[in-house]
């Protein structure tokens, strides 16, 4: 691709993935391009229309002009910015490393005058030289050092119990911090392939015998919207048929033989052109529009059967994790590529109440910046249309299952479940690790003033030195591996909400209001 220049003519067929950004001159198919925009459904395209680089076609052949080079295409300019996003990211210093770099030469210098500046106005150097070296016991910084990584480590190991993987401790202390969430819709709300939602029979057509004549030309056909339907056929125990003279029918569905009779999928479009088309086939075709949802009829030689509608079926997570978020002090943002109908059409089925969309990858970029601006901010998503997003998040968290490589890759966190609820486990973990590293601060430091007064006053012996440091160090170590055995107490947290919410996680489909 890098040799083939703008204006150049290249043929593209159906299973074969767009090479270069264009518009097309020549053709109409559909297009699948969820993971370049975020479209759960797939696009129909012709003549005119603008192609993405990294797009699959699925059902006809197309001649495309190319409009850039593949290192100005979208694709390249997604990983430039993933790339600029990630240098702009300035590293924080953690607070005990740069406590400790002052405190121990501070602390040598204070015992090396206790045992040089006393004794020569009050004499008995013997005795200011034990005091000195019970002061360094004391003062040693081990219990400090060694608290915040076995902390971090115990927490760490906890998050992979919740399949989530981090890729540092920074990131765990952090997400205590999240005031605002951007999510992905394809794939990180949703399942990212449609389901059927709602048949609307016509004509007193029998629902089994339009799922098996539905699924018969459903199994001839690589679309996803073919492909549901076959899969609610086979839920149904509906027969699939033999199909002759099947024929694909660009930019209008498909048709073919079955029995004695023909039948065909077709879209709107298709049946107005066909005289096929009534006030109540329109009717169910524009309501599942106004719902963000997908729809193809079937019909035969007199009229129309039936008319299926297709919606991307949501996580049985999803609502769930949402309400985990919210009642962790979180505002969600849905940030999807996918057009306005869908993506207010899923918001009100989730409650969601922020909701932009329509964007391609540098306008995610943009949005999450805008949040940034508001407090910390974390991206969740799983295409490499949200790889710059999440490069930019203070937090990255990838969808781990669905998850491109790249959007992997810029991350800061997978979740290897894919569940959003895992998040607001995140951010409860993050809290209960950072009471812990405080309590483990609060307690070193404590310990070591008290006892440092106390060997300034001469009431402290060597024995009771090596406590304050060698005792501090494993209650610090035992206080921070509490961090391994918080899973109960998580599930616990996580269980209240769902009860006080009604969001107990269960497999729901988006339906039709027909």
């Amino acid at each position: 691709v890098e040799s083939v220049g703008p204006g150049a003519q290249v043929r593209i067929a159906p299973g074969d993935r767009v090479p270069l950004d264009g518009k097309i001159v020549e053709g109409t198919t559909t297009l699948d391009q969820s993971m370049v925009t975020g479209e759960s459904m797939p696009a129909e395209k012709g003549p005119g229309a603008t192609v993405w680089a990294g797009t699959v076609n699925l059902t006809s052949t197309i001649e495309v002009t190319v409009t850039a080079a593949a290192s100005q295409s979208l694709t390249a300019r997604i990983i430039e910015a993933v790339e600029n996003a990630q240098s702009s990211k300035s590293p924080v210093q953690r607070f005990v490393d740069k406590f400790a770099a002052v405190y121990t030469p501070i602390v040598f210098v204070v015992a090396l005058c206790v045992a040089i500046v006393p004794p020569l106005f009050l004499g008995d150097w013997l005795g200011w030289l034990y005091k000195a070296l019970c002061l360094l016991v004391i003062a040693c910084p081990c219990a400090l050092v060694i608290s915040t990584p076995v902390t971090i480590v115990s927490a760490l190991a906890t998050a992979t119990r919740y399949g989530l993987l981090i890729k540092g401790g920074l990131f765990l202390e952090e997400a205590r911090k999240l005031t605002n969430i951007g999510l992905d819709k394809t794939g990180t709300l949703t399942k990212g392939e449609p389901e059927v939602a709602g048949i609307t029979l016509l004509g007193g057509a029998d629902r089994k015998q339009v799922l098996s004549l539905a699924a018969s030309l459903g199994a001839m056909n690589k679309h996803p919207l073919s492909a549901a339907i076959v899969r609610e056929a086979k839920k149904e125990h509906a027969e699939i048929q033999p199909v002759a003279d099947f024929t694909a029918l660009p930019g209008e569905g498909v048709t073919g033989r079955i029995g004695t009779g023909r039948a065909s999928l077709l879209n709107l479009a298709a049946l107005d052109k066909r005289g096929l088309s009534s006030d109540e086939v329109a009717d169910a075709f524009n309501r599942a529009s106004e719902n963000g949802m997908s729809s193809v009829a079937l019909a035969d030689t007199f009229g129309v059967l039936a008319v299926f509608v297709m919606a991307d079926e949501i996580k049985a997570d999803t609502r769930s994790g949402l309400a985990q978020l919210k009642a962790e002090g979180i505002t969600p943002w849905l940030l999807t590529g996918d057009n306005e109908r869908a993506a207010h059409a899923l918001a009100g089925k989730l409650g969601l109440e922020n909701v932009n969309a329509d964007l391609l990858p540098e306008a995610k970029l943009a949005r999450i910046r805008e949040l940034q601006g508001q407090g910390l901010t974390a991206m969740v998503g799983d295409g490499i249309n949200d790889a710059p997003a999440l490069a930019q998040a203070d937090i990255g968290i990838a969808m781990g299952v669905r998850g491109t490589d790249s959007a992997i890759e810029a991350a800061d966190i997978a979740v290897m479940d894919d569940r959003i609820s895992s998040v607001a486990t995140l951010v409860r973990l993050s809290r209960m690790t950072h009471s812990v590293l405080v309590q483990n601060i609060a307690f070193a430091l404590g310990i070591k003033i008290i006892f440092t007064i106390l060997a300034i006053s001469g009431f402290a012996t060597m024995w009771m030195a090596v406590f304050a440091d060698t005792g501090t160090c494993l209650i610090v170590v035992a206080n921070g591996m509490r961090l391994m055995r918080v899973k109960p107490k998580l599930d616990r947290m996580a269980a209240e909400v769902d009860r006080a919410a009604g969001t107990a996680p269960q497999t729901h489909v988006q339906t039709a209001a027909a």
